[in-house]
């Protein structure tokens, strides 16, 4: 007799439709897959006004909380366009790093002497990333594992 592999929930990564995040989080969200789409305020102004908006950190990507049984459920709704691979399988992303990602949205990052090309490691992410650029208290680094950019505020 064979065993029966045990499901349990993972987060995966998914491409979405441009500027569609916002929607297709809320969309899955209303059919009751977790989900969880990192993003900042920024200000944006136009020509009559000016408008504090949210911006996705991952552009056109959402990550969501489910068992390999329910993987068809996210393509039920408009939006989701499929899952990002990583050699093959599709690409998880831990726990460990979903909660470090929600640290990081909410702290701050204390160095006093960085450099253009330093090498730091980003605090709640604890990935080591290089300094981009620096601008007043604002960083900016590209995170060396993922390949990501990310900018943290200098105190």
């Amino acid at each position: 007799m064979r065993k029966r592999k045990t499901e349990y929930k993972q987060w995966f990564v998914i491409y979405v439709k441009v500027r569609q995040e916002f929607k297709v989080a809320e969309r899955l969200e209303n059919i009751g897959i977790q989900t969880f789409l990192p993003y900042k305020k920024e200000i944006r102004q136009w020509s009559d006004r000016k408008k504090k908006i949210k911006v996705p950190l991952l552009p056109s990507m959402l990550l969501v909380f489910v068992e390999e049984k329910d993987i068809p459920k996210i393509f039920t709704v408009p939006g989701p366009v499929r899952f990002l691979f990583e050699q093959g399988t599709r690409a998880t992303v831990s726990e460990e790093e979903i909660t470090a990602m929600q640290h990081y949205l909410s702290g701050k990052f204390e160095e006093k002497s960085l450099c253009v090309g330093d090498t730091v490691v980003v605090p709640s992410l604890q990935q080591e990333a290089e300094v981009l650029r620096i601008q007043g208290k604002k960083c900016l680094a590209k995170l060396q594992q993922f390949g990501a950019v990310v900018s943290f505020q200098l105190s």
